[in-house]
């Protein structure tokens, strides 16, 4: 057993598997993926990694596991996909999630690929554990995958704590460790026991509340629009999809720097020279018709703007986010000695749907130089209301908090 000094669980005692898999490449290449990608644009200290994150997850699990009675082999193929949930992401996080997603078809949850072979798969099968199975927990599939993915996961528990420790901000305090000790299952489906309502509904504030202020924060947004743009011009100047999904930040960051293609956006990203809001739009300023435009469908409108403002249409990126979802507002609660799912049992699920729908924005960002003539031009090409157009001195704002 080694024991861990972690800046949110205190000590985390890791041993059996997770110990044999802690120094894999797999895993240590974690070391070196921030947790909060662009984030830390935005505040300084959010400099955490995903392989602390993993080891928080694992510690969580382990807690859940003991709490719930489970042992054995059942117990340590959970250990494991905790510990290595995260193996499948790429540089950056969720920022090139897409990106791969386009290119080679994966999502950083299908980790199949990655676990059935080398020093992992060697680890696993050491201790009479299916690669394919582990694999299959870390998807959320099976009774014990929602432990892993899930609406009660131990991966939210650690993040929401995590994040909001290290950007310093009070909203994502959650009580996990009484989430931890009142999960059960009931005919195979993770729930919380009786009297955790208001458990449960923290910890739908607290992402409602981590979402508005760290998670979708407009300079965040700005460089993660920059960041994909440059990782997609990146592939196409013959970086091949599988050595981009295994890089790690620096790495990305270096290869955008030297190759001719990226190398603006990229010493932009390296310095925090970010482009600007030419458009901040609110929900019902934003025609239906744009909310679920594909990529294509985006980096046309985005040369159509160009176009008309006289711009280089490589500097114009238009950014839908998805809509606001609430995943924590079908955890299962027992109340009266029946499940209900959180949405139908507590009436702050709707209030934060309607402020996530309140805080939602569609932008357009572009060189400072040129905010102005894209903002303009952009809200009559997109056809928004004209208060989806900032200010004069919105904009002068934005140079300073951007």
């Amino acid at each position: 057993m080694t024991a861990i000094k972690d800046s949110v669980h205190d000590h985390i005692e890791v041993e059996g598997v997770a110990l044999d898999l802690l120094d894999t490449p797999e895993l240590q290449r974690l070391r070196h993926i921030k947790q909060l990608s662009t984030v830390r644009l935005v505040y300084p200290s959010a400099n955490h990694t995903r392989f602390e994150h993993s080891l928080g997850v694992y510690h969580l699990a382990s807690r859940a596991l003991e709490h719930l009675g489970i042992s054995g082999r059942r117990a340590e193929r959970v250990r494991a996909a905790a510990l290595l949930h995260d193996v499948g992401h790429g540089p950056y996080g969720h920022q090139t999630e897409d990106v791969i997603q386009r290119h080679a078809g994966v999502h950083h949850d299908e980790v199949h690929g990655l676990l059935d072979q080398g020093t992992v798969a060697r680890g696993l099968r050491d201790h009479d554990l299916d690669p394919s199975r582990v694999a299959d927990l870390v998807a959320g599939d099976g009774e014990f995958g929602q432990l892993v993915s899930g609406e009660l996961d131990v991966d939210r528990m650690d993040y929401l704590v995590r994040d909001a420790h290290h950007t310093g901000v009070p909203y994502g305090t959650v009580d996990h460790q009484r989430l931890v000790r009142s999960l059960q299952f009931v005919d195979g489906e993770l729930v919380l026991a009786a009297g955790n309502v208001q458990t449960a509904e923290g910890l739908l504030v607290a992402r409602a509340l981590m979402n508005a202020a760290v998670y979708r924060h407009h300079v965040s947004r700005i460089a993660g629009a920059m960041l994909e743009r440059a990782s997609e011009r990146l592939l196409d100047a013959g970086v091949g999809i599988e050595r981009f999904r295994r890089m790690a930040d620096h790495d990305l960051l270096a290869a955008l720097r030297e190759t001719e293609e990226t190398a603006e956006l990229g010493e932009r990203l390296r310095d925090r020279d970010l482009y600007k809001r030419a458009v901040w739009a609110e929900r019902d300023a934003v025609p239906d018709g744009l909310l679920d435009l594909d990529y294509a469908a985006c980096r046309e409108r985005e040369r159509e703007i160009a176009d008309v403002a006289g711009v280089d249409p490589e500097t114009v990126f238009l950014d839908v986010p998805d809509s606001p979802g609430m995943t924590e507002s079908s955890v299962r609660v027992i109340v009266n000695g029946t499940i209900r799912r959180l949405d139908e049992q507590s009436p702050l699920v709707e209030a934060l749907r309607a402020a996530g729908r309140t805080r939602w924005r569609l932008g357009v960002y572009a060189p400072p130089g040129d905010v102005s003539a894209v903002g303009d031009v952009a809200a009559r090409v997109l056809g928004l209301d004209d208060d989806a157009l900032l200010t004069e001195a919105e904009r002068r704002e934005s140079s300073f908090d951007d």
